[in-house]
């Protein structure tokens, strides 16, 4: 029987690349760093074998997808910043079992979802950036799950991350799962001074968002998720927000009752809010 060891929400700002390198940003996610490192120790602590990321960079338009090929290697660079990620090495094991698992509890409970094991299908950043940090030794086995869900319902991927929860019950593996997209998600203008790296494009993000880390803390998950669908609408939620849905699916929903452990304090990145938070699991 499989069981699910970590739940987490978890930033992977391009910038946090950028950091790694020579010139003026260096060092400037380090705390977004060392938070991605921390729950990579702690799924070694837990015995966790692979990771299962819901990628909002990973864009489909109809269905649920997983990719689940035995083996990721590449070289990436970012088609929408480019001058933040470029030439990224990387290589991790995959876990067809599980991902397969998953398609088919997924569909056998209505929300339909293919398995694929393509080795063109490469890996977005959203599931790349993380696993830099969380898995640079290539320990952990990767499962990436579309995240941006053009035309999905929120309650769809609700049922899926339910469905997940099933499917990572009936598998053999020791899974985390982690939810990577941002809060608040309105980049800043064009043309803005290199400086906003650093900075929210609207306070008004910033105040919600504020708002949503402290419903997090308290554990009061009945009031977030009755405001899910409209602070993804006017917070522009990264991918629709569905990988939250997803999270708090997989958790229970508005029956989840834990308070977050915050690992990396709220943060704006380039306009949008951020946070690495880990969600109890019941």
């Amino acid at each position: 029987m499989g069981k699910l060891s970590l739940a987490a929400k978890i930033t992977h700002v391009p910038s946090m690349y950028l950091s790694e390198l020579p010139g003026k940003h260096h060092g400037c996610r380090e705390a977004a760093i060392a938070g991605h490192r921390e729950i990579g120790r702690r799924c070694r602590e837990l015995g966790v074998d692979t990771i299962v990321v819901s990628d909002v960079h990973w864009l489909v338009n109809a269905g649920y997808h997983v990719n689940c090929n035995r083996r990721f290697k590449g070289v990436y660079t970012s088609n929408e910043l480019p001058h933040f990620i470029r030439d990224m090495a990387y290589e991790y094991p995959g876990n067809p079992t599980l991902g397969r698992l998953i398609a088919q509890t997924a569909s056998e409970q209505g929300v339909f979802t293919r398995a694929h094991e393509i080795d063109s299908l490469e890996l977005e950043y959203g599931t790349l950036v993380p696993m830099r940090y969380m898995n640079g030794d290539a320990h952990f086995k990767v499962v990436s799950i579309a995240g941006w869900c053009a035309w999905h319902q929120l309650d769809e991927s609700r049922r899926f991350g339910a469905a997940l929860m099933d499917a990572i019950g009936k598998s053999d593996a020791n899974v985390a799962f982690l939810a990577s997209g941002s809060l608040s998600h309105r980049f800043n203008d064009n043309n803005s001074p290199e400086e906003a790296i650093h900075e929210i494009s609207r306070e008004f993000f910033r105040q919600v968002d504020l708002r949503v880390v402290e419903l997090w803390k308290q554990g009061d998950w009945a009031t977030f998720c009755k405001m899910l669908p409209e602070y993804n609408e006017h917070c522009i939620g990264e991918g629709g927000m569905h990988d939250t849905a997803m999270l708090l699916g997989l958790l229970g929903w508005d029956a989840y009752d834990k308070p977050v452990e915050i690992v990396t304090d709220y943060f704006a990145s380039s306009g949008t809010g951020q946070i690495n938070a880990i969600f109890p699991v019941p």
